[in-house]
């Protein structure tokens, strides 16, 4: 699946750059160090914005080409924020099997996003994934650490519901 880039403009503050600044000067000096910086990034900022990956190619004299590259090569990075509430749906295939495909599908239309997209207040993050251990309660999806299973789409509204503060 193609890592989405984030339609959101970014909002990465001076403190943020000074941390991920530090975190270049310490790494710099060992091209090899590049995943270290990157992790480090995504743990500041949150995800890896064109932004971040261009202070990073810059900062560690690599081509911006091969920071995107390692981007989107690792299930580990995003490039798009994710929300307060960060929703997945598992499509492994007992899973998917049982309806999750179509729990993606109701939750991105309720919410007006689709897959590695946030909604434009921060609020609501959607993602797919492979399998997270559950089969037993297929469909399911994860809320932040909640977890949820034996969906329906007729579940969907019920949950997003706990989660309108």
């Amino acid at each position: 699946m193609k890592k989405k880039i984030s339609k959101l403009p970014f909002k990465g503050t001076a403190e943020q750059e000074r941390e991920l600044q530090a975190v270049i000067a310490e790494n710099c000096h060992d091209k090899s160090n590049l995943m270290v910086v990157m992790q480090k990034a995504q743990d500041i900022y949150g995800y890896l914005p064109f932004e971040v990956q261009n202070m990073i190619a810059e900062g560690m004299q690599v081509p911006l080409e091969k920071v995107y590259g390692v981007a989107t090569f690792y299930a580990q990075f995003s490039l798009s924020p994710k929300g307060k509430y960060n929703i997945s749906v598992c499509l492994g295939t007992a899973c998917y099997v049982k309806g999750s495909g179509d729990l993606f599908d109701k939750i991105s239309e309720k919410l007006g996003i689709g897959a590695d997209e946030c909604t434009e207040d921060g609020k609501y993050s959607l993602t797919a994934c492979r399998c997270i251990g559950a089969c037993g309660l297929a469909p399911v999806l994860t809320i932040n650490d909640d977890v949820y299973g034996r969906l329906s789409v007729d579940d969907v509204e019920g949950i997003l519901a706990k989660y309108q503060d």
